[in-house]
């Protein structure tokens, strides 16, 4: 599990344990949190390894699957490091398929609902093409993510390696870190401390919400499968982000007030997912309502905001996993 440090990685991580599957976890942890998997470190089946998937990776013995959920996520992790998140996408991706092709795995690619840009055409299906700007700020990510898709792909063709590509729409739930700059945690973390929430470019673009046990589900199904095409995984609600301030102010009962903040260049306008393939393909469809998850998170960021900083501190704990140079 390549990026299994993060907010979607741990859970997924979690959940393979669940099935009984043994898993080593890969993070250079340059967004990914050791706390995060510190409920998976107890299973005598998890690894932890630290390292840059940029990096050749060969370990002995088999390989059943090769999970690629490595990259900065946010546009201010990505903005953060720009040259680190291309790199995850193509070198990166080209590592791991590798890997996959000499161990005969399944590789499964953590894509996203960027590579549609601003999209012309609502709600998104995976045969849309996309409107994305290639030299614009945003490009760094959306255009990694285009590239691992093309790669993988290409691998699929060329070796007939057996390929999943997952298209992710925006995801939430308990794990996200506090000023990732994602609009969930920034309006819980300033509900909470009774700041302003900032809504850049007025409020009226949307995005849908996904819980991330949904998602997982979602992406455990795909994984298990056949399928070969990009998939969308994602919650079909679409929601204003205005309307998600509003609610994360209820929610928390915050004295908090909305301001408005110029928009960020080719954030994009609408953004929901067609999900009749994953339906079709993967019987899959989300189940934990919003209200529910953005009361989880929130209960997570109220937690977190209560005990001190150094007695949250996880004991840092790697296994030696059978990784040759």
């Amino acid at each position: 599990m390549a990026g299994g440090a993060g907010l979607i990685g741990s859970y997924f991580c979690e959940r393979l344990l669940l099935e009984g599957h043994r898993v080593l976890c890969v993070d250079n942890l340059i967004t990914g949190r050791v706390e995060n998997v510190q409920n998976a470190m107890s299973s005598p089946e998890f690894e932890f390894l630290e390292q840059d998937i940029t990096k050749p990776l060969r370990l002995a013995g088999p390989v059943a699957y090769v999970v690629h959920t490595a990259s900065p996520a946010s546009p201010a992790d990505y903005f953060r490091h720009p040259v680190e998140t291309m790199l995850a996408g193509s070198t990166g991706t080209h590592n791991l398929l590798e890997m996959a092709r000499a161990k005969g795995a399944r590789f499964l690619l953590a894509s996203t609902s960027e590579v549609y840009g601003d999209a012309a055409v609502h709600p998104q299906r995976e045969d849309y093409f996309g409107n994305v700007n290639p030299v614009g700020p945003r490009a760094v990510y959306d255009e990694a993510k285009r590239f691992a898709e093309a790669m993988t792909m290409a691998y699929h063709r060329l070796y007939r390696l057996n390929t999943g590509i997952a298209r992710i729409f925006n995801t939430y739930g308990p794990r996200l870190r506090p000023g990732d700059g994602r609009a969930v945690p920034e309006f819980i973390t300033r509900a909470l401390a009774d700041q302003p929430l900032i809504i850049k470019g007025g409020g009226l673009q949307t995005r849908s919400f996904c819980y991330v046990t949904d998602l997982v589900e979602g992406l455990y199904r795909l994984l298990k499968s056949e399928v070969h095409l990009p998939v969308n995984l994602g919650n079909p609600v679409e929601t204003k982000i205005i309307e998600l301030a509003q609610r994360i102010i209820e929610l928390t009962g915050s004295r908090s007030q909305i301001k408005v903040a110029p928009g960020d260049e080719d954030d994009p306008r609408r953004r929901r997912p067609d999900i009749t393939r994953a339906t079709s393909c993967l019987d899959w469809c989300p189940k934990v309502g919003f209200d529910q998850g953005l009361a989880d998170t929130i209960a997570f960021f109220r937690a977190q905001a209560a005990t001190p900083a150094g007695s949250r501190r996880p004991r840092r704990r790697s296994r030696e996993a059978s990784v040759r140079p």
